[in-house]
């Protein structure tokens, strides 16, 4: 009991707040398409050609989250939307627990910048296959800066964790970006700084070009072989992500969730300028690197999270010292004191058991899923059956793809499999573009599927070939529309 301090007490309630912080509902399309994959690929083994939209239907797609895909399926059929917030915030807090012990400071300093970190990163987490990414490389940040900054060399771990990766999801790339950061600092460092305390010998940096080489050879170990490899550059090439697609979008500083990452950036800054404490080559190459990424696309944002977080810890750390102001707390307390720390986790637990039993309410899981997803729009297709083929929102592709498979959809979240061309000409269509009426005649459209306010649906509601089927009497809806011919066509 002596040893139930106050700073154990704070340590247990930081991974609190960041897993209750990281508890979300499941309300990401996306979500839905990967578990439809995980299903499918457990029932029919692994998917080669696709098999859930008219548009693309048996053309090639290497399904590259295939294995995290299973792993969500599952979550998801055992514990249902609970399940997959679990997963969720298993995976970020696991990873910010990694981040922990390259920190500097005591447990103070470092709950500062944890959750400050976690906050900017928590943009990025939802039930998908990017939350094994997030976490993989919060361990390959652990391993590079453990190399670094605290003499611990498990490098060959990576080759390993790499093969492991290669069959959960293609944010594998991000690991190939830290490291090369990594060794760009390291070059650097030998060349501009070589007697540096944290500088490493060239032998440490060839052993990790050496492990990082031997790491691209056990991507190829996964169902699809090398072509694996060029998932990453095929998806960050489409130029309609970056234009169209919101987490490929460059933040909107407007929005409030993206301000952490604003707060991380400059914490970092102030405090390495103000620190004694020089900002080594490493740590530049890896912040900035990041940095820029994280300002070009905002799913980039969690990695900078990881990134900045340990390296804003050792600022701080070195700026409280310079001033007198870091403490060592204490390692025992009196048995009141003790029992008092104790009576405090509880309620803090107890507040947080709380909030998560509210929140995840079945009637509070139900509203935000019909106010984020389709809900509505898919029990009355499922009711009325109408003639498609079907186009619909890309948004909603992933849920519908889900909760109706005797729908083949037009478009969802497979990027990599619709490629730019198709993605431009479905955004000119849903806009109301040019040509609009063609692309849906020649793709033999008689459903469509699409919100309320979008310019497509403005022009449906003028034709008179076209019929409003719903919102009707019996659905309101002031986000969805669906439109059918009135006189369907044969696809």
């Amino acid at each position: 009991m002596q040893r139930f301090t106050i700073q154990r007490v704070a340590l247990v309630t930081l991974f609190g707040l960041i897993f209750v912080l990281a508890m979300h509902i499941p309300t990401d399309p996306d979500t839905w398409w990967h578990i439809r994959s995980g299903e499918y690929t457990l029932q029919h083994g692994m998917i080669r050609g696709d098999p859930f939209s008219h548009t693309k239907a048996g053309e090639e797609w290497v399904n590259h989250s295939w294995g995290a895909q299973i792993l969500l399926y599952v979550v998801w059929k055992v514990a249902g939307n609970v399940g997959l917030a679990l997963y969720t915030a298993t995976l970020a807090t696991a990873g910010m627990v990694l981040i922990y012990p390259v920190c500097a400071g005591n447990v103070y300093t470092r709950a500062f910048v944890l959750v400050l970190g976690a906050a900017t990163a928590a943009v990025f987490w939802s039930a998908r296959p990017q939350m094994v990414s997030f976490f993989f490389s919060a361990v390959i940040i652990y391993l590079l800066y453990s190399t670094q900054y605290r003499q611990i060399d498990r490098l060959w771990f990576i080759p390993p964790l790499l093969l492991v990766w290669g069959n959960l999801h293609a944010g594998f790339s991000i690991a190939f970006i830290l490291i090369g950061g990594f060794l760009a600092g390291g070059i650097a460092g030998r060349l501009f700084d070589p007697q540096g305390e944290t500088t490493l010998p060239w032998a440490k940096l060839k052993k990790l070009g050496l492990v990082t080489l031997v790491a691209v050879a056990a991507l190829i170990v996964n169902p699809y072989g090398i072509q694996i490899l060029r998932v990453p550059y095929a998806t960050i090439s489409i130029g309609a992500l970056q234009n169209y697609i919101e987490e490929w979008n460059s933040p909107n500083f407007h929005e409030r969730n993206t301000w952490p990452f604003v707060f991380l950036l400059l914490a970092l800054l102030g405090a390495a300028g103000a620190s004694k404490k020089r900002l080594d080559w490493t740590s530049f190459f890896l912040v900035s690197g990041t940095a820029f990424m994280g300002l070009l696309a905002g799913r980039n944002i969690a990695t900078f999270a990881i990134v900045a977080t340990p390296v804003l810890s050792w600022h701080v750390h070195a700026l409280l010292v310079e001033h007198g102001w870091d403490f060592q707390p204490a390692r025992r307390v009196t048995r009141v004191q003790a029992r008092l720390n104790l009576l405090l986790l509880l309620v803090i637990t107890l507040g947080a058991v709380s909030y998560l039993a509210t929140a995840f309410r079945p009637a509070s899981v139900d509203r935000a899923q019909r106010e984020f997803l389709p809900v509505q729009v898919a029990e009355f297709l499922r009711e009325t059956r109408p003639a498609g083929p079907m186009f619909n929102s890309y948004n909603w592709g992933g849920y519908l793809l889900f909760a109706l498979p005797e729908y083949p959809v037009y478009v969802d979240g497979r990027t990599d499999l619709y490629g730019d061309e198709f993605l431009l000409r479905f955004l000119n269509t849903i806009r109301g573009g040019d040509g609009w009426r063609a692309a849906l005649d020649e793709d033999g459209i008689n459903l469509v599927v699409i919100e309320a306010d979008s310019g497509l649906a403005q022009h449906l509601r003028e034709e008179p070939d076209w019929t409003l089927l719903y919102p009707n009497a019996e659905y309101a809806d002031a986000q969805r529309v669906i439109f059918a011919r009135a006189v369907p066509i044969e696809p």
